[in-house]
């Protein structure tokens, strides 16, 4: 333990991706917040040193069994036990976003009044029965599962949903995202959407034309016209602020 994580904060970031206070304090808020404690056998910090270190370097509970001179099954057991106590304590990790203010001067965000944050997905491999990994199998050739998450703009994430196979496409995973009850939550300005009175109210769709038939999609100019817009004008007023333009 000690040349693991306490060695120096660089060792306890390359073993469990977390510097010395950050874990100190991580073992501190299971402890008094989520009820994790001391057993006879192993101390707590150990406990939480050997989750973070499963996680982090996607390790087989054999490797963990060698690292920490512990037995197969007591490595199982306080892993899960950690992560159950994780789990209860998930609203203590996941933080409400705060919009970036109207009034905002921080030449990184002043474009983005209004935003929440930043939302986008990811591959995080795993490890499925042969059986079942076609599923998981991504573009890249990798077993994986797709991870959607929403960070707000000091890093922090507000929602993350994890589960799904790793073929599956980002608009579905969103999508999903969206709809569960207790799901992603996002704020629309408008009641209605403009484009619904181009449609004629007694449009119908044949049996066959659902959603499902879209084969491609392509990008919309405007959103590419705004995005260019966007960008010029971060660049155009960065030259002008370093003196780069007369």
């Amino acid at each position: 333990m000690w040349s693991m994580v306490y060695q120096s904060d660089t060792m306890s970031v390359v073993n469990i991706r977390m510097s010395i206070p950050a874990f100190s304090k991580l073992c501190e808020l299971l402890e008094t917040k989520g009820g994790l404690r001391n057993s006879k056998h192993m101390l707590v910090d150990e406990q939480v040193a050997m989750f973070l270190h499963t996680l982090a370097h996607n390790e087989k509970n054999r490797i963990i069994v060698n690292r920490f001179q512990r037995s197969g099954e007591t490595i199982s057991r306080y892993f899960k036990l950690v992560l159950d106590v994780v789990c209860r304590l998930h609203k203590e990790f996941c933080k409400t976003p705060v919009r970036v203010p109207n009034n905002e001067t921080d030449e990184r965000w002043k474009w983005f009044k209004g935003r929440l944050g930043a939302l986008d997905g990811t591959y995080i491999k795993v490890k499925v029965p042969t059986c079942d990994r076609k599923p998981y199998w991504t573009r890249k050739g990798e077993i994986c599962t797709n991870v959607l998450g929403e960070c707000t703009r000091d890093l922090m994430f507000s929602y993350v949903l994890a589960g799904w196979e790793g073929s599956a496409a980002e608009s579905r995973v969103l999508r999903d995202a969206i709809s569960r009850p207790n799901g992603l939550k996002i704020t629309r300005e408008m009641s209605q959407d403009p484009l619904d009175n181009e449609v004629a109210m007694d449009h119908t769709q044949d049996g066959n034309e659902h959603d499902n038939v879209i084969s491609t999609v392509e990008t919309s100019q405007g959103w590419s016209d705004r995005r260019d817009n966007l960008a010029n004008d971060m660049f155009n007023e960065w030259n002008i602020t370093h003196g780069k333009l007369s």
